[in-house]
């Protein structure tokens, strides 16, 4: 039987991946209560104004503000137990505003808030629009959506008595996203801390010219079952999704407005303290982009990389519960809103967790992490047919990352099991001290393809003495317009980890045409060839930390 066409193929696998996104969606909760109201569009709302009427629900106010164009946002204020006293009539307190995540209600950060406020801050958190009860369309961090932001503060400012020079901002994933680029363009906000977010877009859905299928599935089918995606994000999710990949330029540039690396300068000048956290599973946001937007960040910073997947290091917080990112977030907040002389400003700003075990290690940037890099040669000429999953992959968006966190069980793989037709494998020798993985493994080599257009997938194993090999990192990489039968060379970053391999173990690289984690525009019956020139040797560079670094 013959292979499918490429492009039907991905229409058949953005179907099912959406539908699945759609069950998680469902079973993770996100789904609108049942009679819940509709929310209303800037044309339905009642005439309010910046000081609507707000309910008040055990220390919590609910308000209605007016966002960019009209459009309602829904919003609770939780303010210090000591404001309305009579003596505090002209006392300020610095306050934090939190966007919240992609298709998470308004009520996502009430037990952060609460402490917040306890501790003397002014807190308000409101659904971004086109979610919930939200009004208009979801715009993806766009325009609106920063303009949205900067209305929030002002009511803020306006309506409670939060000091216009002690402005802060913090969020997950989507309000993660939508601080940073607020911070860009509104000077008042001083301090951020952004979690599992992205700087980034392209680099984090789109990463080696490859379609992050699943993501981007989930991050579609989530939205439409809690919102109202706009004209404009369904246009670029048709594209996204099935359209022909010469039409990458249009996404490109959606992409790049909606990324704070695009206005990195801008938040340089500005002068905001940026505190990033991200997990070096993340599915969805891929902790290379962070990195590389933590170097070019020249204010204060910190950043902090853990074991997990998209949210998961934090989401124990959003329950109340003792949390590392939300501590630490608190005491950012602190130093930089509060003066607070906590001691975060001295300690090492590059903060990082093993997957493997350990506690945190203290870097002095990003670039100081590894200690020295280790090249392993790929060697010799490997053959390999296209269209067939080898059995080596990266997992499940959300879920395989998770199952590292908690249970030290990353995605595995039969290295000696893997065929040989559809995969190509390296091995080194068994290591007699324990590597210490830290940062981002590169891959060079040269390839050569039957077809013009194609997609390979590398995969970084530590391989125990029985074959079975645990996933430390991989990623995609697709070509387009090459001529069919004449070599070409390739370099690659893997996803950056952080991973302890064993004394005794091997470590082993694949590379595999199809994952289902990804879109592939690999032609029926293509065939890739990986070789190794005299002139262009091939390799993996793993970079090594020689000892475990101080706090």
């Amino acid at each position: 039987m013959g292979h499918p066409h490429p492009r039907k193929a991905l229409r058949t696998s953005a179907v099912g991946a959406v539908s699945a996104a759609v069950l998680a969606g469902t079973t993770f909760g996100l789904a609108p209560a049942a009679g819940a109201a509709p929310a209303q569009t800037p044309a339905q709302a009642p005439a309010l104004t910046n000081s609507a009427s707000a309910a008040d629900v055990a220390g919590v106010r609910f308000v209605d503000i007016r966002g960019e164009d009209g459009t309602v946002l829904k919003a609770n204020v939780v303010t210090p137990s000591d404001a309305d006293d009579p003596g505090a009539a002209n006392r300020r307190y610095p306050v934090v505003v939190l966007p919240t995540s992609w298709a998470v209600p308004q009520v996502e950060y009430l037990a952060q808030a609460k402490k917040l406020a306890d501790s003397g801050y002014i807190v308000l958190s409101y659904n971004v629009r086109g979610f919930w009860q939200s009004g208009g369309n979801i715009e993806v961090a766009g325009p609106k959506d920063v303009a949205d932001a900067r209305k929030v503060i002002d009511w803020a400012l306006d309506n409670t008595p939060a000091d216009p020079e002690r402005v802060g901002m913090a969020g997950m994933s989507y309000g993660a996203g939508i601080s940073l680029l607020t911070a860009a363009f509104d000077k008042r906000v001083r301090a951020v801390v952004s979690m599992s977010g992205w700087a980034d877009l392209v680099g984090s859905i789109y990463s080696g010219r490859t379609q992050h299928l699943q993501a981007s599935a989930f991050l579609a089918g989530t939205g439409y079952i809690t919102g109202r995606p706009s004209p404009e994000f369904q246009h670029m999710l048709g594209q996204f999704l099935d359209k022909d990949i010469d039409d990458e330029q249009e996404l490109i540039e959606w992409g790049r407005k909606r990324s704070p690396a695009t206005y990195v300068d801008r938040i340089n000048a500005n002068g905001a303290a940026i505190m990033l956290g991200n997990a070096w599973g993340d599915s969805i946001f891929p902790p290379n982009q962070y990195a590389d937007f933590y170097e070019k960040l020249t204010g204060p910073k910190r950043l902090e990389l853990r074991p997990g997947d998209h949210a998961t290091p934090e989401i124990a917080g959003l329950l109340g519960l003792p949390n590392d990112t939300w501590s630490n977030a608190r005491r950012w907040l602190d130093h930089y809103l509060k003066d607070t002389d906590n001691g975060v400003e001295k300690e090492k700003p590059v903060q990082l967790k093993s997957r493997s075990a350990g506690d945190y290690e203290g870097y002095e940037s990003w670039a100081s992490v590894p200690a020295q890099t280790r090249r392993i040669p790929l060697d010799g000429s490997k053959r390999i047919h296209a269209n067939v999953d080898s059995g080596a992959d990266g997992g499940i968006v959300i879920l395989s990352s998770a199952l590292d966190q908690l249970f030290k069980l990353p995605p595995v793989a039969s290295v000696p099991l893997l065929p040989r037709a559809f995969a190509a494998v390296w091995q080194t020798e068994r290591y007699d001290t324990r590597q210490r993985v830290r940062g981002t493994v590169k891959l060079h080599t040269t390839v050569t393809s039957t077809e013009k257009s194609g997609t390979a997938i590398a995969y970084l194993y530590d391989v125990g003495p029985l074959g079975v090999g645990k996933l430390i990192s991989h990623a995609p990489y697709t070509f387009h317009g090459k001529t069919p039968g004449e070599p070409f060379g390739v370099d690659m970053e893997l996803y950056s980890t952080a991973y302890d391999v064993p004394a005794g173990h091997k470590l082993a690289v694949v590379v595999d045409t199809v994952d289902p984690l990804y879109a592939e525009h690999n032609p029926s019956r293509a065939k890739l060839t990986f070789s190794s020139p005299a002139d262009d040797p091939s390799y993996v560079e793993v970079p090594l930390a020689a000892s475990a670094g101080a706090r």
